[in-house]
């Protein structure tokens, strides 16, 4: 990881240690936390269309910003317990993803959609 997710990961130890709540972040908790976090996250596009998703206004900005980081902490710490380097391993996912959809296929694909 690099410098600032490391703080923010250290950041996160110290805050459940201090509340006692190591007992409570095992992977399988986490994974569920994480995942509610992003439901949280989806609702505030429930019903939207598209041209509003891109431009929330401010208090809506906002909270889309707040549930956003409620899942990116639950992903840190996911990672933290599993001793998951993120950064490595999302590069090494971009590179696999970049292997799968080749530019030439990709855009073929979404013309094809409609896209």
């Amino acid at each position: 990881m690099n410098h600032d997710l490391d703080a923010l990961r250290d950041r996160l130890r110290a805050f459940a240690l201090a509340r006692d709540w190591g007992q409570f972040h095992s992977p399988k908790n986490l994974a569920c936390a994480l995942s509610v976090e992003a439901a949280e996250l989806l609702e505030h596009f429930q019903w939207m269309t598209e041209a509003d998703s891109r431009a929330p206004d401010a208090a809506r900005r906002e909270a889309i910003a707040l549930e956003a980081a409620d899942v990116l902490l639950y992903l840190i710490q996911l990672a933290d317990q599993l001793d998951i380097d993120l950064l490595a391993v999302a590069d090494r996912k971009i590179t696999l993803n970049a292997a799968k959809y080749p530019v030439a296929a990709a855009r073929a694909g979404s013309r094809e959609a409609g896209r």
